[in-house]
């Protein structure tokens, strides 16, 4: 972001102070804007950039052999690294679902194995309702030094 922020004000940084909050207000609304429209627009329950990260791992997990442990966990084998699943506490023991808060493969094929909706299992942080929530605000011009 500060490297989009300064390349945007290349041209505009000799501005006074007062016109230079203006250049970004504009940007900003737009920016804002922009992404308003991309959140009323999608048809996939994620965000852009989780969906696409998440798509993959729907593949990945196929042909993992999948070992029902107890009603929540399950261990999950197959590829370079095993797992054991918690899809009641979004934990997997490769650690990349704990961090990311996005389910890994393993979580995927356990999700699948006990019929839960791996869309269930993501952070409600990378769903569309909160992507336009996050842009739902308008960002409104300041007004001239007048006012």
């Amino acid at each position: 972001m500060v490297e989009s922020l300064n390349s945007m004000l290349v041209n505009a940084r000799d501005f006074p102070y007062v016109a230079l909050l203006d250049v970004i207000q504009e940007k900003m609304s737009k920016w804002w804007n922009d992404r308003r429209i991309v959140g009323m627009t999608l048809t996939t329950p994620l965000t852009p950039s989780r969906e696409s990260q998440l798509r993959p791992r729907f593949a990945q997990s196929n042909g993992r052999h999948t070992l029902q442990l107890n009603p929540v966990t399950y261990h999950v084998k197959g590829g370079e690294l095993e797992g054991v699943v918690d899809i009641f506490n979004k934990m997997c023991t490769c650690k990349e679902f704990d961090i990311d808060k996005l389910p890994c493969v393993h979580a995927v094929a356990a999700a699948h194995h006990a019929q839960v909706s791996v869309y269930s299992l993501v952070s409600p942080y990378y769903t569309k309702e909160y992507y336009v929530l996050a842009y739902g605000e308008t960002i409104y011009p300041v007004g001239s030094q007048s006012q």
